[in-house]
């Protein structure tokens, strides 16, 4: 059981920074304000802000059917809307930093992957948006 745990814990660590090092990438290509601190706390809060959207629409709401794309579909737009208010550089930019950080995240995880070192799936960013 402590394994389990531990290794539970090093896994949702290692995830968060993969998604915090994807948004510093992606920061660091779209804006001119870039740094590693700040993309620990977008992580942080676009992190939340995605749990907490898909869990009270699809889990809260417990909706049924082609519905239940509703929950993901609005956590996306709530993602790009928080990305938006902590960078403030317009909707567009937002979308681009959001679409970057998912590359990035999706690009180092496919590579530890491919070695054995991780599951295909980080804390923080949509998963195969």
């Amino acid at each position: 059981m402590a394994l389990t745990v531990t290794a539970s814990v090093v896994g949702t660590v290692l995830s968060f920074l993969v998604v915090a090092v994807a948004t510093y990438v992606s920061t660091a290509v779209f804006t001119e304000n870039s740094s590693f601190g700040y993309s620990l706390v977008t992580a942080a809060i676009t992190s939340v802000v995605w749990f907490g959207v898909t869990y009270f629409v699809s889990g809260t709401l417990g909706l049924a059917g082609f519905w239940v794309a509703l929950g993901p579909a609005l956590a996306v737009v709530a993602y790009i809307l928080v990305v938006d208010l902590l960078y403030g550089g317009g909707i567009g930019q937002a979308v681009a930093i959001s679409v970057g950080t998912w590359v990035g995240a999706f690009a180092i995880l496919y590579v530890a992957a491919y070695f054995g070192y991780s599951s295909f799936q980080a804390i923080g960013v949509p998963p195969g948006v």
